[in-house]
């Protein structure tokens, strides 16, 4: 069982490095800290990818667009990392072929052509197809387009469960020795003697104090608001809130590649086939100056989504037939001070207060893709002041789940669906996916459905909540449900409370256990 909350007390815990923030950026630290031979505790203050990092478009790519503002070092770095993170978690991330309509207002054929060479061969592809020429005029991926689309282009980037990826990502940091405080915010730091002293705050109220030699501040939209919590620190980067809105419909298209669609407004659009028989639609890039947490979708940014949208399909996509939707706020690194929210950066970049002795890193931007990079980056700016630290090793190391690697991950795959034979088709697909080789620990010896305890509805098992509670840090059911599972809008309400009252009793017992 993974130890991830300690109590409060007079005792002072002493580590290496404190990390504030339980997103992609803030655990990927943490994980490649541990991994290092350092002492880490990390703090988060709601759970594991509340925010930012599962509000994305849920991708692995190299950023396709990028290339028109000449952002060459980070899509090389991204298309290098597709790869690189689909060998280290395949059960997570899976290649995905996207099919771009060429269309005669918008970029002509040959620059399209040219960035999607480049895209090809700038990073190194090893393993993923390269792009093909598409025939639109007949055929399943012409089908739902409107008849002026004839041809286009078919590349690939992969798609991936981003919330699914931070908890991978913590679960290692965990099991290497980690210390992981979910619902426990920074209240104050300062530098005492040669490190700081940080004083956290549970949700419950209860406090604790720890040392750290180093402070990492990966908060994401919330990065220059916890430089607050510093005494004697201010913030010296610029940070540019963007809120990017999705909307999903009912399953759109019969086929398994996404759609990714040129605006007029030189921004792109994308149509990717998603859970629970959806069809996901986004993204927007409006600059954002409210609390991130309060970030929602707006009438406009849905009429946005599906006009553009209804420029490429035959049958057009309404408001109507919008039955979920998602908002969250994107924390770019903005030094220009950009107007346009969709020209800013997407690349990362540090901020090292020294002042004092003991050094405070922030993180300022990043994207999913580049996460491992960015955590190897941030650990060689802070390997002067902690000497003793191990050099780099999460390349080629897998996260949970992921030990197949991708060349084995098929084969595996044939096996579990014969081991597990007696489950249906589309639970075992959704169980392989998140879990991974370490489905027979959330199975256990089951060879029938009722050995897998109580059904909750939607092919949620009374084994499956367990394993959430014991393993990945679940606390409520929204933990469960829309970040671990991906099954709210699947159950009932009295299904979900059912849950909710299962997730309680198992914190009681684990409560009593400790």
């Amino acid at each position: 069982m993974l130890h991830f909350e300690h109590s409060g007390g007079a005792h002072v815990n002493s580590f290496d490095l404190l990390v504030v923030g339980g997103g992609i950026n803030g655990v990927g630290i943490a994980r490649d800290a541990v991994g290092r031979g350092l002492s880490v505790c990390l703090c988060e203050k709601d759970d594991f990818a509340s925010h930012t990092s599962s509000w994305s478009t849920k991708l692995i790519h190299g950023g396709l667009r990028y290339l028109e503002h000449h952002e060459f070092r980070l899509v090389r770095e991204s298309l290098i990392e597709r790869e690189t993170l689909l060998d280290m978690a395949p059960h997570l991330v899976e290649p995905l072929r996207f099919v771009l309509p060429l269309h005669r207002g918008m970029r002509p054929a040959w620059l399209v052509r040219l960035g999607l060479f480049l895209y090809d061969y700038i990073g190194g592809r090893k393993v993923l197809p390269a792009t093909t020429v598409v025939d639109l005029k007949s055929g399943p991926l012409g089908a739902p387009l409107s008849s002026i689309f004839q041809r286009g282009f078919e590349y690939t980037d992969c798609r991936v469960d981003d919330s699914r990826l931070v908890v991978a990502n913590a679960m290692d940091a965990a099991e290497r020795g980690a210390v992981l405080r979910t619902r426990t915010r920074l209240d104050s730091a300062a530098r005492v003697g040669a490190g700081w002293q940080a004083s956290l705050c549970r949700e419950d109220g209860g406090t604790s104090t720890v040392m750290a030699r180093a402070v990492v501040n990966a908060a994401g939209p919330w990065v220059n608001e916890s430089l607050g919590c510093f005494d004697g620190v201010k913030s010296r980067k610029k940070l540019k809130l963007v809120k990017g809105s999705h909307i999903m419909t009912r399953r759109l298209f019969d086929h398994d590649r996404a759609y990714i669609f040129q605006n007029a407004d030189d921004r792109i659009i994308f149509a990717i086939p998603y859970v629970n028989d959806t069809t996901l639609i986004g993204t927007t890039d409006i600059a954002y100056s409210g609390e991130p947490a309060a970030a929602e979708i707006s009438a406009e940014e849905v009429g946005y989504l599906c006009a553009s949208i209804s420029e490429y399909f035959s049958q057009p996509v309404t408001p109507a037939d919008v039955v979920s939707s998602f908002s969250g706020v994107r924390p770019l690194y903005d030094e220009l001070g950009k107007e346009d929210a969709s020209a800013v950066t997407r690349d990362y970049a540090f901020d090292i207060d020294m002042e004092g002795g003991a050094p405070l890193l922030s993180v300022y931007g990043g994207k999913l893709t580049t996460y491992r990079k960015l955590a190897e980056h941030a650990l060689a700016r802070l390997a002067p002041h902690l000497p003793e630290m191990t050099g780099p090793w999460t390349k080629g190391a897998s996260l949970p789940g992921g030990d197949t690697g991708y060349k084995d991950w098929q084969p595996w795959l044939d096996y579990a669906r014969e081991r597990y034979g007696f489950l249906e088709d589309a639970v075992f697909e959704r169980l392989a996916r998140a879990y991974g080789t370490r489905l027979d620990q959330v199975l256990g010896e089951a060879a029938s459905p009722q050995d897998l305890g109580r059904h909750f509805g939607g092919g949620l098992f009374e084994c499956e909540v367990r394993y959430g509670v014991e393993q990945e840090f679940v606390r409520t059911v929204e933990d469960l449900l829309t970040r671990r599972t991906k099954l709210w809008s699947v159950l009932s309400v009295a299904e979900r409370a059912a849950v909710a009252a299962f997730i309680g009793e198992l914190q009681q017992e684990l409560g009593r256990a400790a």
